[in-house]
């Protein structure tokens, strides 16, 4: 009887192998495609942060246009200037456009005032690798020099009325 019992028995750890090697096959193809998905989620992560920085650097390139002395700045209410398609030093594929809207003025002090706070509202948009974008809006006051007869941005020599000359406008 101890025969029969043995014989039926040969092979059972020959099936229990195969099956602990089926087991240990599928937590590893299970683990192989986890951290291939990692993988792309952090890339997907590391160009949503690139397209950031660009749309960043979109915001400065228009601060730095508002507080230059360039003719094409705008300086009327609705008037504006667009930065189109710049690319980053750091990598050409990143590239960042920006609009530098005028958006209004105000009196600095009383009537007699020669300087206008000119407010700018500045977007930004930031693109990157694998269709990831950043869109940025901000606000930005500039001191800007004001010429009360003619309501316009004044232009010429800065002086305090007499003989001294402090500089010029733009």
């Amino acid at each position: 009887m101890k025969t029969s019992l043995r014989n039926k028995q040969r092979g059972a750890a020959l099936i229990v192998g195969l099956m602990m090697l089926v087991v240990v096959t599928l937590l590893a193809v299970t683990a192989v495609s986890t951290s291939s998905t990692e993988l792309v989620m952090a890339g997907n992560e590391q160009f949503r942060d690139r397209a950031f920085q660009a749309a960043e650097a979109g915001v400065e390139d228009a601060i730095r246009k508002s507080r230059s002395t360039d003719s094409d700045v705008p300086f009327k209410f609705g008037n504006y200037i667009d930065l189109n398609n710049l690319a980053m030093a750091s990598d050409a594929t990143d590239v960042h456009s920006a609009r530098l809207q005028a958006v209004g003025a105000t009196k600095m002090v009383g009537e007699s005032s020669k300087f206008i706070g000119q407010l700018y509202k500045i977007t930004s948009t930031g693109t990157s690798a694998r269709n990831s974008s950043s869109a940025h809006e901000v606000g930005e006051w500039v001191l800007s020099p004001w010429d009360d007869a003619t309501f316009d941005q004044a232009t010429g020599t800065i002086n305090d009325g007499g003989s001294s000359t402090y500089g010029t406008f733009p």
